[in-house]
């Protein structure tokens, strides 16, 4: 177990906290004062999501690569996006702060918790078909390589989460259209990356094969 394994496994150990944090208030005194609970839901999020970039970083720094980080970490990555994603989901107080406002222009709390679903199973489709691809694409000897618009994604989902949870402490007088903005966002650059790598390595999925 090196350092980047560490960070892995730190990652992989976040996610159930984080989970509960964002499903449940624990500390709420009053109905909407969940400033508490998504802070800190945030914050174990943000710090998960930094040891992703740290350990790919100091395996490859270090030549600390190994079988099991190669396994690890993008399942890690995968847990931690779906997780939180699907968590907010069913969340007791993600978006529920819309109900507060009565200015115009405001987007619905049932609204905004179906836009960020329909986030979410993008998301979950395409991880699922780049990972097949992934799988068949390794029996011809070709590894399937990590490009920016990989990485694009990856910040934007990042980005997304933190907003859902963040939007309505920090900048509540955006009454959530930063979020449906950061969903927007992530979205397309998730189909785009997902479409980018399966019709670079089309020709791998020989259908006679």
């Amino acid at each position: 177990m090196n350092t980047p394994n560490k960070l892995t496994m730190f990652r992989i150990l976040c996610i159930p906290f984080f989970i509960v944090l964002a499903v449940y208030d624990f500390f709420s005194f009053d109905t909407y004062a969940d400033w508490l609970s998504r802070s800190l839901a945030a914050v174990l999020f943000l710090a998960a999501s930094i040891t992703d970039f740290l350990d790919g970083h100091l395996a490859r720094k270090h030549n600390l690569v190994t079988d099991f980080g190669k396994f690890m970490d993008p399942l890690a990555d995968k847990f931690l996006v779906l997780g939180a994603m699907f968590s907010l989901c069913v969340s007791q107080y993600a978006f529920r702060y819309n109900d507060l406002f009565v200015y115009d222009f405001c987007i619905p709390s049932d609204v905004l918790r179906r836009i960020f679903f329909w986030g979410a199973v993008v998301v979950l489709f395409r991880e699922l078909a780049v990972t097949s691809m992934r799988l068949v694409v390794a029996k011809s000897g070709v590894v399937v390589a990590a490009n920016m618009l990989g990485k694009i994604k990856t910040n934007t989902q990042i980005v997304c989460v933190c907003v859902a949870l963040l939007e309505p402490v920090v900048l509540p007088f955006c009454r959530g259209w930063l979020t449906f903005v950061s969903v927007v966002v992530m979205g397309i650059f998730t189909v785009w990356s997902g479409l980018h790598y399966i019709l670079s390595y089309w020709k791998y999925l020989d259908p006679k094969k």
